[in-house]
């Protein structure tokens, strides 16, 4: 995604020709909802069930206080709750995907394609060296080849990392990240509903400001995309859906957000991206040392 990122600022100026602006839009928007969609089809009731509750407390209060720490720490610094929210999901759940499928659930705002493009280069970049590092940090702080994988798998950003991060270690170490790492995704349910919940809310304070004219309508509670990807994991939970189906399933949620991402870069001109300043880049990596001092101490603690 990220070269797909790059590849799209590179050909930036399409997003001037009337011609090419439908396109893009919908591939930015629409493409991208049915990529997240998709996303449900990784997947299963029994992969959760398998991490053990204890486990999976850990996993959502991770992700809970990753973004909560996001919020408070934007506003603090002078943003939206928005970018909290985005930058704190992206890290806290699956870097990239997480994102885009948070920011599909936001209100449209100038500078909403340009905090999401930030997002992506700087959660991509922070996974890249963590697949790197983190394996090496394991080794030195001792943890078995389950805790290292819960570590791995709760603590890096992407998937693809996790994947290739857990097994670098060996066959347990790899397991064990990639199904808590399939956990930190089923959580972008609850957080795209949170998201959609302060949109609906920044409606309705916008339709009460209004001192004339119909007030908008609000957006639903639950984006449509969110409820195909609930229903995604239940199917494949409940008929373990055949092996084609989510191979091919998996192949299109990657194009389709691989083609969002490179429609989003389309839209945004880089010097955007470098006029962002300091704070979103202490604010990332705040969250990213917070999260892996947090796993690590819930570790302590099983």
């Amino acid at each position: 995604m990220l070269f797909a990122l790059l590849l799209g600022m590179a050909v930036n100026f399409l997003s001037e020709d009337a011609r090419c602006k439908p396109g893009i839009e919908f591939v930015a928007r629409q493409v991208l909802r049915w990529g997240v969609a998709l996303l449900g089809l990784k997947i299963t009731l029994d992969q959760v069930q398998s991490l053990g509750w204890y486990s999976v407390f850990m996993v959502v209060l991770a992700v809970s206080l990753t973004i909560g720490l996001g919020i408070v720490m934007a506003k603090w610094m002078g943003f939206k709750p928005f970018f909290g929210l985005l930058s704190g999901g992206s890290v806290g759940i699956c870097g990239a995907s997480a994102a885009m499928a948070i920011a599909a659930a936001f209100p449209n705002h100038p500078q909403k394609d340009r905090a999401t493009l930030f997002v992506v280069i700087s959660v991509s970049t922070l996974s890249t060296v963590a697949m790197v590092l983190y394996p090496m940090l394991v080794r030195w702080l001792g943890l078995d080849p389950m805790q290292a994988g819960f570590f791995l798998g709760g603590t890096i950003h992407d998937v693809a990392q996790v994947v290739g991060a857990g097994y670098s270690m060996g066959q347990q170490t790899g397991d064990a990240a990639t199904v808590v790492k399939l956990m930190r995704v089923a959580m972008l349910v609850p957080v795209i509903v949170v998201a959609a919940w302060m949109t609906r809310a920044t409606h309705a304070q916008s339709a009460d400001s209004e001192a004339a004219g119909a007030p908008a309508s609000r957006p639903p509670l639950l984006p449509w995309f969110a409820v195909v990807f609930v229903l995604l994991v239940l199917l494949n939970s409940l008929l373990h859906l055949p092996e084609v189906v989510v191979s091919t399933g998996h192949g299109l949620s990657r194009a389709f957000l691989v083609a969002a991402m490179a429609a989003i870069g389309i839209k945004t001109h880089l010097k955007d991206i470098l006029s962002v300043g300091w704070k979103p880049v202490a604010l990332m990596l705040l969250e990213t040392v917070f999260l892996a001092a947090l796993v690590y101490m819930l570790l302590l603690q099983a």
